[in-house]
């Protein structure tokens, strides 16, 4: 674990002295994932190198939860409420089709797109980089927003399962009822596992050791549904040179 760590470390030091960045923004969701990449950045950085944000939209479950985070790891941050942006998007796209209702879908995207356009125009402003905050159980199923928390500059817990990254919090030193707390996803009300409809154990068992349980053909359509999100843009490229030919 210890190399683990290091390695992570001199990834962190070695990208962001390549791109000449300052320092790193994060979103701080009140979740683990967010902490520990905070916390690895810190390690990595220094905690006066490390800005969080923390982007309630109306109310937030979990934003005493995000203070404490940022207060552990002794690292600047600002509290933003979202709701106004978030009302503001949801009215234009009603107004746009001339509908009353936007799909349930949409809604739920709107705000992780809001916070990274925040994250972006923070880090552009202070000369920083963004970190995502993704892992790879929530890669492998899509359980992500595209465009939203699935991007960032460079992303240090997206090799490892959820399983491993709650090893490695505890391995850094991080308060044990923080990181073994129940993910949500700060929008639905509901935790990760209710709203894919199985644990993460079972997901990281068939990543690590292709162990396929009960809930096997639900993953796999999963992960085969949200290719797109791992994918990128989808670009037409072509060798051919003769299409303006006259």
């Amino acid at each position: 674990m210890e190399k683990l760590k290091n390695d992570i470390l001199n990834f962190i030091k070695e990208y962001v002295a390549s791109a000449h960045s300052k320092g790193v923004v994060v979103g701080m969701s009140g979740g683990k994932d967010s902490f520990i990449v905070a916390k690895l950045c810190a390690l990595a950085l220094g905690e006066e190198n490390v800005f969080g944000v923390i982007m309630p939209n109306g109310n937030m479950k979990d934003i005493e939860i995000a203070r404490e985070e940022c207060e552990i790891l002794g690292i600047k941050y600002s509290v933003q409420n979202i709701e106004e942006i978030y009302k503001k998007i949801e009215e234009i796209s009603k107004d746009s089709i001339g509908t009353n209702e936007v799909a349930e879908v949409s809604t739920t995207n709107i705000a992780p797109r809001i916070r990274m356009t925040i994250l972006y125009t923070i880090a552009g402003t202070l000369g920083y980089l963004v970190a995502n905050t993704s892992n790879l159980s929530e890669k492998m199923i899509g359980y992500t927003t595209k465009w939203g928390d699935n991007v960032g500059d460079f992303a240090p817990l997206v090799g490892l399962t959820k399983t491993e990254v709650c090893e490695l919090g505890l391995f850094l030193g991080l308060p044990k009822h923080l990181v073994n707390k129940k993910p949500d996803d700060g929008l639905s009300g509901k935790t990760d596992e209710e709203k894919i409809g199985f644990s993460y154990a079972e997901l990281d068992e068939f990543i690590r050791a292709g162990k396929k349980q009960e809930n096997f053909d639900k993953i796999e359509r999963m992960h085969r549904i949200s290719a797109h999100k791992r994918d990128g843009i989808k670009s037409f490229v072509t060798n051919k040179t003769n299409y303006f030919d006259k």
